[in-house]
């Protein structure tokens, strides 16, 4: 599928990082630590971007590990990204593959599951990544020039609104459960502080749209209860108007692009987890 109008973006987190950081450390006024307890000056107005998080195994986690490769040859098509490929171990969770190429002889190869973060038995990230290169990319001679490794957990953490704190990112529940993407969510939110700053303490916590957050719980009662079912829901939602499946991932979408995307589904498989 084209989509000239949503064209996928990828940021160097280390880039990023440290550009914002250089930026706010020009301002004498805030500060950084990695711990909310060693926050000791009164009178702070605190920014939390850790969650509370609890590792229980009843929750569902999206968990990945990506490793960064390069071939001596041109190989990649650094036009076309494969977003989700199912075509591998499923081990009764909901498991794909992403290939996402920079340049022609440079991508980033990961693994993704959406599944109980306890399982440990769908950790053997290395040698799923290592499989999927060799058997499904056809590639022998390349080497790793990078390696991540991370867990977003598909919950909202507690977010409690206090007088002098306000959870961002993942705390705040930028997260969109469905998906995890947090990224847009995050300056979505960065935007309403920046324009509410000086009243922001009296303000409601800024949230996901009531309506996203409805649909996302159906849908992770649908992948918890039918992990099976869920490499055809995606191609499902993919198969059709690529602005409108963007749309609507991105938090972007009206109702009629809403009710294209709910007609796609498994009516009977939705409206079970709907009345459960």
């Amino acid at each position: 599928m084209q989509c000239n109008n949503y064209p996928y973006q990828s940021i160097d987190s280390g880039l990023f990082y440290k550009k914002i950081i250089k930026r706010l450390k020009e301002n004498k006024n805030i500060s950084f630590y990695k711990n909310i307890n060693e926050i000791s000056v009164k009178n702070s107005f605190i920014f939390n971007s850790v969650p509370s998080l609890k590792m229980d195994n009843t929750s569902l986690w999206q968990h990945f590990c990506g490793v960064e490769i390069e071939t001596k040859n041109n190989l990649f098509d650094d036009e076309i990204i494969n977003l989700m490929d199912f075509d591998c171990d499923q081990r009764d969770s909901v498991h794909f593959f992403y290939t996402l190429p920079y340049t022609k002889n440079k991508a980033l190869v990961e693994t993704t599951w959406l599944s109980k973060i306890n399982d440990n038995s769908q950790k053997d990230y290395d040698i799923q990544i290592k499989d999927y290169i060799k058997n499904h990319l056809k590639l022998k001679d390349y080497k790793i020039t990078y390696k991540e490794e991370g867990a977003i957990p598909l919950f909202y953490p507690p977010n409690s609104k206090d007088i002098n704190k306000i959870n961002i990112g993942t705390a705040g529940g930028m997260t969109r459960l469905s998906t995890g993407y947090t990224f847009l969510n995050i300056q979505e939110h960065s935007k309403y502080i920046q324009e509410n700053i000086e009243n922001i303490v009296t303000l409601k916590i800024f949230k996901i749209s009531k309506k996203y957050q409805f649909l996302d719980k159906i849908f992770l009662k649908v992948i918890e209860k039918h992990p099976e079912k869920m490499p055809n829901i995606f191609f499902k939602m993919f198969n059709g108007s690529p602005n409108t499946v963007i749309k609507f991932l991105s938090n972007k979408s009206n109702f009629l692009e809403d009710l294209s995307m709910i007609l796609k589904m498994p009516k009977w498989t939705f409206i079970k987890a709907l009345l459960k």
